[in-house]
């Protein structure tokens, strides 16, 4: 999706807030959405470090340096550094630790780097005054030591990168363009060297400060990106700052569904840590209380629907159905062009999550309309209760059904302006609800 640098993604899974409580605890009750990044995920995000490390350095931008020295015997020198720029970057290997209740502490060892740019010099006393310009190359090898603090701040969960250390072993300055450079070198090394190893350092944790942020902003609008669709968005903003333990990081999320001019509330979620485990590398808890008013709003939006028609719905209706089809249908049937049903919800689903799944409550009407007619031919209700579970692979989300209970509330024969009462042709609705209807609102891939 993106470099996943452990530091990165956990931004990435905070995300933005209005406000942070300062107590997870209290916060549970707030939270429609539990992400938990057990130990085994972070190694494995671990791995592409380097990556994020490598974008650091080379997006880096290195200010001009100035400064002056006064030297026995030379007298007062002015130099210049310019240009500054990375070459032949090589990293070598990342290791990091949670630390319970601190942070992340990682460490970058091994980073191989070549600087180039120009040096402007002046020195000079009474009896000499010398002007020069050089190209120059910095050899270094260093170690990147990181310890990032995550908090709330300014309504989002922040990265305090401040703890950020870079251990020089070594940083060799090479002049050119000189025909003695030897005595020279050895003038500027050492204090040139020294400002340069500032730079350096500040420019690099500077720069892995700002990719972490802008990356967290971006992955947090792609968040609710994903989630928003017309006039259907949800707010995926953090209650409280992360919980780092030994074992994961667990963040908290709002979950709040806003539709038109309305947002929904969520004050006795009830999440306790408990409720997860650490058996997986990434949980996601789901509060029926984010859930519920998405599904509210998605009845209200008029979103629940679907239209079967021509091919499609003559063969729907091939499937093994043990029920005798009632020749009305039959016969409608017969023309597949002229022919069309349409299911609506005709009330607002609810749903229940456990362990096992989720089960939803939904009342679906559905009409079948035959050549082009505006009566329908055949109108009915019904109550559903299914059990879903969700399976996820290769970035496409698959749903399953079990049909717990259907039960036909009404059906009727608009064209003869009569109530359907033969127990056989309701049978046959019924089953036909249970094995083509739900499995048809349920079939196709969902693809992230």
């Amino acid at each position: 999706m993106m470099p996943r640098d452990v530091v990165l993604l956990l931004l990435v899974l905070f995300g933005a807030s209005s406000g942070c409580l300062q107590d997870a605890p209290s916060a549970y009750n707030l939270t429609g959405v539990v992400c938990r990044l057990t130990y085994p995920a972070v190694a494995v995000l671990n791995e592409k470090t380097t990556k994020v490390i490598e974008a650091a350095f080379q997006h880096a931008r290195y200010p001009s340096m100035n400064g002056e020295k006064s030297l026995l015997f030379i007298g007062r020198v002015l130099y210049g550094l310019d240009n500054l720029e990375i070459h032949n970057l090589s990293i070598g290997r990342s290791a990091f630790e949670l630390l319970p209740g601190e942070g992340i502490a990682m460490e970058i060892s091994n980073v191989s780097a070549v600087f180039k740019g120009t040096i402007q010099y002046g020195y000079g006393s009474w009896l000499v005054s010398v002007a020069q310009s050089l190209d120059f190359e910095i050899e270094s090898q260093i170690d990147l030591g990181i310890n990032p603090k995550l908090y709330c701040g300014e309504g989002k969960v922040a990265a305090d990168t401040s703890d950020c250390y870079l251990n020089f072993h070594k940083l060799h300055l090479h002049l050119q363009g000189d025909k003695e450079p030897n005595w020279l070198k050895k003038l500027f090394t050492d204090f040139i060297t020294f400002t340069v190893k500032l730079v350096i350092k500040g420019q690099i944790c500077k720069e892995i400060n700002k990719v972490a942020n802008i990356l967290a902003d971006f992955i947090q609008e792609r968040a609710e990106h994903f989630l928003s669709d017309g006039n259907i968005s949800v707010d995926v903003g953090v209650t409280t700052a992360p919980v780092i333990t030994a074992n994961y990081i667990e963040s908290y999320h709002k979950g709040l569904t806003h539709y038109n001019n309305t947002t929904a509330v969520i004050s006795d979620s009830g999440f306790h840590p408990s409720q997860l485990t650490e058996h997986r590398m990434l949980y996601f808890r789901l509060s029926d209380h984010m859930l519920n008013p998405m599904l509210t709003a998605a009845h209200q939006d008029g979103r629940f629907q679907l239209n079967v028609s021509g091919d499609e719905l003559a063969n729907a209706f091939q499937s093994n159905l043990s029920s005798s089809t009632p020749e009305f249908i039959t016969q409608c049937l017969a023309d597949p062009s002229s022919s069309e049903l349409r299911v609506w919800s005709s009330s607002v689903p609810r749903l229940n999550t456990t362990s096992a799944g989720s089960t939803v409550w939904a009342q679906a009407s559905a009409e079948l309309r035959c050549g082009t007619e505006g009566t329908p031919t055949l109108s009915f209700q019904t109550d559903v209760v299914v059990d879903v579970t969700v399976s996820y692979s290769e970035k496409k989300l698959f749903m399953q059904g079990d049909v717990r209970q259907i039960s036909l509330i009404r059906a009727e024969l608009p064209l003869n302006d009569q109530l359907l009462q033969d127990e056989k042709q309701q049978e046959f609705i019924r089953e036909a609800v249970k094995k083509v209807g739900v499995p048809k609102v349920l079939s196709g891939e969902k693809r992230f």
